[in-house]
């Protein structure tokens, strides 16, 4: 009876720790669907909202010369090789080639859902997460992507300025006293409200901080090999140019009468003066300024809004199909 009484009593059985919730697999099998299907509707329903633009610039193209137009076809997919060599340049790892042409053809369909780039960033930063490349670095890639590629824009327009002086008659164009000031004073502003932010906000200054190191890291090792300089650069210059030669061959599809330098030109002057507003894809205020410089240029102002709207119909929304489908189809092979 002692011995009974003696013997501890038995250990109560320990409770489980609590795990995350997991997924059903119903919600699972059915999310990823969905979002493979996401950019289709974006599709559209971006389509119905801009449906009388389309049907007038495909209207348009049925009369233009097909050979222009596959010319400016294919000066719009080698863009997406040359996004794919400024992501390439940007980070010190090598990326698959195939799989990250891919990704530049699936984020320029985003990109003209979103403004301001978001879409075609959001699309590469999860494809260089899933190719191993750690958040910073992958961030600090697409900051360095976004600083080059308007630097390399300033360049060759400074290049075509000084090769071809006497396509100049931008007279009309050029802002006065007034717009450059406000222009110069909202700058001003931006970054003495970016600099406070970052000194008196101290959550925000760590990471900011840690983000600017690494880009910087980075960057100074990225521009000691020449591969990655010239691809960095040189894929950031060649932009411009082919999407310039896309707006070229449409006009000439459509007897649009300017040289190819005075096209290009008006491309990079028009992308300068309306760059900064931030629409999808550019879509509205640097169509507006293009059609402008080109009539400034001397060129009929319905020539050159037909050559718009048809450049934006061969170059926004034929390729916006097979880049939705080239982004569901990533979601799904989980490349995204």
């Amino acid at each position: 009876m002692s011995q009974l009484l003696e013997t501890p009593p038995a250990p109560l059985p320990a409770a489980c720790p609590a795990g995350p919730p997991r997924r059903s697999p119903a919600a699972a099998r059915f999310a990823r669907p969905a979002l493979a299907l996401l950019p289709l509707l974006l599709i559209g329903g971006w389509a119905l909202t801009d449906r009388r633009a389309a049907a007038e610039g495909v209207a348009r193209l049925a009369s233009a010369d097909p050979r222009w137009l596959f010319a400016a076809f294919l000066c719009t997919c080698l863009t997406w090789v040359a996004a794919a060599c400024v992501r390439q340049g940007a980070l010190p790892e090598r990326l698959p080639p195939g799989p990250l042409v891919a990704s530049q053809c699936a984020a320029g369909a985003a990109n003209q859902v979103l403004p301001a780039g978001i879409g075609a960033h959001a699309v590469t930063l999860r494809f260089l997460q899933r190719q191993g490349v750690p958040l910073p670095r992958a961030t600090a890639s697409l900051a360095l992507y976004a600083l080059v590629r308007p630097v390399a824009r300033a360049l060759v327009l400074l290049a075509f300025l000084v090769a071809f002086p006497q396509v100049l008659r931008l007279g009309a164009l050029l802002p006065g006293h007034r717009a450059l000031l406000t222009a110069a004073g909202v700058a001003a502003v931006v970054l003495v409200a970016a600099v406070v932010t970052l000194v008196t906000v101290t959550a925000l200054r760590r990471p900011v901080l840690g983000f600017l190191r690494t880009a910087l890291t980075d960057a100074r090792a990225l521009h000691r090999r020449p591969s990655r300089v010239l691809a960095l650069w040189g894929g950031a210059a060649a932009a411009p140019l082919l999407q310039g030669s896309a707006v070229a061959a449409v006009g000439f599809s459509l007897g649009l009468p300017l040289s190819w330098a005075q096209v290009v030109l008006a491309l990079l002057v028009a992308g300068a003066a309306a760059g900064a507003v931030p629409a999808p894809g550019g879509i509205g205020p640097v169509d507006a300024a293009l059609v402008v410089t080109m009539a400034a240029f001397g060129a009929p102002v319905g020539t050159a809004t037909a050559t718009v709207i048809g450049y934006r119909v061969l170059t926004v929304w034929l390729p916006m199909l097979p880049g939705a489908l080239v982004l569901s189809a990533l979601l799904h092979r989980r490349l995204l």
